[in-house]
């Protein structure tokens, strides 16, 4: 019996992209291991981003380059031609010829490479959240509404936390349906009428998807989109090209100096007819290397102060509701402006929203009808989105990433306590860890992390098991005690 290893358990808190990921690569290691993952949704892999059912919103990278298995880049795309899966689809493919199908495509994609670990039993999928999380000896008892699981390995895979709505407005539209506070939820833009003049508060991707799924359902009334700085995202390139710059070696001390960096290789590459497309991406696939060697203060320097710049070149959006919003903004019926909101008032008949441009810092006052907010998941409020969480950084056992974009942790993902020791059992997954890792918001760069976590994840596993299994042989060597 002392050479058969002891199964050892590993719950996984979010069956998203991020969880169903860590444990896809998990179970293929044919670890005697117990993967638990808790998601509420009918299926893993999904999650928020490609969980929904709108067909405006698309995937934001070329379907060639997203894959769960990081070694076969295109191993997504292969699927889509082998099953037909954009068919009914016309507006599927650019005019390049890539596919930019509706994200629920890459969410049917994941169900069916996690479908085969689940008829096996190798991956359990529990449809509940996690209600609590608390600390048992050297385990976790993870409990979710109606289960619970004692678990000697807890991975973090939750989702973001929602958008936060801006005090002025909150404080001004608790509870009026004319205020939509989160729009990836499910037919939030559904009751807004064709001419409708509407407010958005955020210009990045989730505001291109409500531009887009409001055209598609007839709206054509104003829209007046504001943020900040008033920067939309960028397009795609015009066609493939490889990463261009070095950004890794030497390794940059400074925010200042990776800037100047960035902006040298953007002038060298535009001098040989490459886009700045190409620079972004090396950026991105060398940020594991350079990011975590930054002091931390050079990190937070990066987020506070280029983090705007950095996202709406990072986060392309795809062509056809790069379409809709270029149409629009021809038209006449969506302006984009560098403002935020001073003051709201709310009457029967609309809002009376006081904006401050941001250039002139001049004030004027517009009328709406409904005012969409779309600036983001509130990445800093991380830790008080979800019970769980709170108990955990209670309880000492988490702390916010001092960038504020996700949880505290190590280089190899484990969590870091209120003390600044890394536990070795339990990890976190996905974007959450960015703040430390680098970038992981794109399914590239998350699939490659998953992979890699799982295997610091088989590591402790096999770890646990040899502890376990030299513990039998000692109590196996030991004499036995004479009776009386």
């Amino acid at each position: 019996m002392s050479g058969v290893p002891r199964q050892v358990t590993v719950a996984i808190a979010g069956g998203g992209f991020s969880g169903a990921a860590v444990a896809y690569h998990l179970a293929l290691r044919c670890l005697a291991v117990r993967i638990v993952v808790f998601e509420p949704r009918p299926h893993l892999g999904a999650g928020l981003a490609y969980g929904g059912s709108d067909p405006q919103h698309r995937i934001n990278v070329p379907a060639q380059k997203m894959s769960l298995i990081p070694s076969d880049e295109a191993h997504f795309r292969r699927w889509i031609d082998a099953t037909n899966a954009t068919a009914g689809d016309a507006d599927a493919a650019s005019s390049e010829g890539d596919l930019y199908p509706g994200r629920q495509v890459f969410g049917s994609y994941m169900e069916q490479q996690l479908r085969p670990l689940l008829a096996q039993g190798a991956i359990e999928h529990v449809r509940e959240p996690v209600t609590a999380v608390t600390k048992d000896g050297e385990r976790w008892l993870v409990r979710g509404e109606n289960t619970s699981v004692s678990a000697d390995i807890l991975l973090i895979a939750t989702t973001h936390p929602p958008p936060r709505v801006p005090a002025v407005i909150a404080n001004a539209l608790g509870g009026d349906r004319r205020l939509i506070a989160d729009a990836t939820a499910p037919e939030a833009l559904a009751n807004i009428e064709p001419g409708a003049n509407v407010l958005i508060v955020g210009t990045g991707l989730t505001m291109a998807d409500v531009i887009a799924t409001l055209d598609a359902q007839g709206h054509r009334g104003p829209i007046t989109a504001i943020s900040r700085r008033g920067l939309r995202s960028r397009g795609q390139a015009p066609s493939p090209v490889d990463p261009f710059g070095i950004f890794n070696e030497p390794l940059p001390k400074t925010a200042p100096e990776l800037l100047r960096r960035v902006r040298t290789a953007v002038a060298e590459a535009e001098g040989q007819g490459v886009t700045w497309h190409a620079v972004l991406d090396a950026v991105r696939a060398q940020a594991r290397y350079f990011w975590p060697a930054l002091p931390i203060k050079e990190r937070q320097r990066i987020v506070r102060h280029l983090r705007a710049h950095w996202d709406v070149h990072r986060f392309r959006i795809a062509p056809q509701p790069e379409a809709v919003i270029d149409r629009r903004i021809a038209e006449g019926s969506l302006l984009i402006v560098a403002a935020g909101v001073d003051q709201v008032l709310s009457s029967p008949d609309h809002l009376e929203v006081v904006l401050r441009l941001r250039r002139t810092r001049e004030r004027i006052v517009r009328t709406f009808d409904y005012i969409v907010t779309t600036t983001g998941p509130a990445h800093g409020e991380i830790l008080s989105s979800q019970t769980y969480l709170a108990g955990l950084k209670a309880a000492g056992h988490l702390v916010e990433d001092p960038t504020h974009l996700g949880i505290a942790c190590d280089r190899a993902a484990r969590a870091l306590s209120s003390s600044g020791t890394a536990d070795a059992r339990l990890f976190i997954a996905g974007p959450l860890a960015r703040g430390t890792v680098g970038e992981l918001m794109g399914v590239p760069e998350v699939s490659e992390f998953c992979a890699v976590l799982a295997g610091e994840v088989a590591a402790e596993v096999t770890r646990l098991q040899n502890a376990t299994g030299e513990m039998s042989a000692r109590l196996g060597r030991q004499p036995l005690a004479a009776d009386g």
